[in-house]
């Protein structure tokens, strides 16, 4: 995927949670300590983003590996092309936000170079030549590695691609939102693209530890997120746990080690994004390897998930706006 001395890891880390905001906070020295613990556990793909925290994410994943070492052996993945707006983001893949942005991710990041720069949501405002031209600008300069797209669709990625190499695509996949598999994910596949799937425990659902009482404080985006609402929840969380007894009598794992599976089982997956916030969340990492799902187990997944859930609402909520822009 990326030009770098080790290899991507099959499961990377996620940052999002890291930037204090939308996640019910969170503490910069903890955070250091879970990239840390990652990349002593073989985590080499570490993903932020400008957006997580407003820098906030991208400094704490600078300072961990400035104070851990090795930056050559982890692949840094970070993106581009939102635009605070007061307490929020608008979509913004100009030319001039670009150059502005990755000077101050390196600065932040700590580093020389971004070894995968992704366009973090697609800017229907802006030419793709133009975003497409300054991404080619920023690796001939050196200061990115490998170009990518997230949250696009495939006539704007066919697009994107004819301009710029294309090298990965970040949809969201997991047990409850499966669209890229129908799409996305397939067409990478198929043209050599690699894939940083994100969301892999559903923002906590498939953890099996948010029940009916579980509370969302603050400004935790689960508030928004119609999965967490009621009635509809209660359809998640029954699906949760009859895969969680499934897990346990026929593979003693728990559900969130079968989420994790099977998000890396599907063809055309290249990385899973986890997003850890402690140490201890580390230590179910070992579960998902050194086993595989059958037919069988694939097809009990398929049934349980589509009679627990027959109307099914993907992430969408998450989409930032379009810039108001002449």
């Amino acid at each position: 995927m990326v030009d770098v001395a080790a290899p991507a890891s099959r499961i990377g880390l996620g940052t999002w949670a890291m930037g204090g905001v939308q996640w019910g906070g969170t503490e910069d020295d903890e955070s250091v300590r879970t990239i840390h613990a990652a990349l002593d556990q073989g985590v080499t793909l570490i993903d932020t983003a400008p957006a997580y925290g407003f820098g906030r994410s991208e400094e704490v994943v600078g300072r961990a590996i400035a104070e851990h070492g090795g930056r050559e052996r982890v692949v840094l993945a970070t993106k581009v092309g939102l635009e605070r707006k007061g307490d929020g983001v608008v979509r913004n893949a100009t030319r001039g936000q670009i150059f502005r942005e990755v000077e101050d991710s390196l600065r932040r990041l700590r580093t020389e170079y971004i070894d995968l720069y992704q366009v973090h949501w697609p800017d229907a405002a802006t030419p793709h030549e133009e975003t497409a031209a300054a991404l080619v600008e920023l690796k001939r300069q050196g200061k990115i590695r490998a170009i990518g797209v997230s949250n696009y669709s495939i006539p704007e990625m066919e697009r994107f691609r004819s301009l710029a190499p294309l090298a990965s695509a970040q949809p969201p996949l997991n047990l409850f939102e499966q669209e890229s598999l129908a799409d996305v994910i397939p067409w990478c596949a198929d043209h050599g693209v690699a894939t940083l799937t994100y969301g892999a425990l559903c923002r906590g659902l498939l953890t099996g530890e948010i029940d009916e009482t579980t509370e969302f404080r603050g400004d935790d985006l689960r508030k928004e997120d119609p999965k967490f609402q009621r009635p509809r929840l209660a359809q998640y969380i029954r699906a949760v746990r009859l895969l969680d007894r499934f897990a346990r009598e026929h593979f003693d794992k728990g559900v969130l080690a079968l989420g994790v599976r099977w998000v890396l089982e599907q063809p055309g997956v290249t990385v899973a994004l986890w997003g850890f916030r402690h140490p201890s969340e580390l230590e179910p990492v070992k579960d998902v390897f050194g086993w595989s799902l059958d037919a069988d187990a694939q097809l009990y997944i398929r049934e349980v998930i589509s009679e627990s859930v027959p109307k099914p609402v993907g992430p969408e909520f998450m989409a930032p706006p379009e810039a108001a822009r002449a």
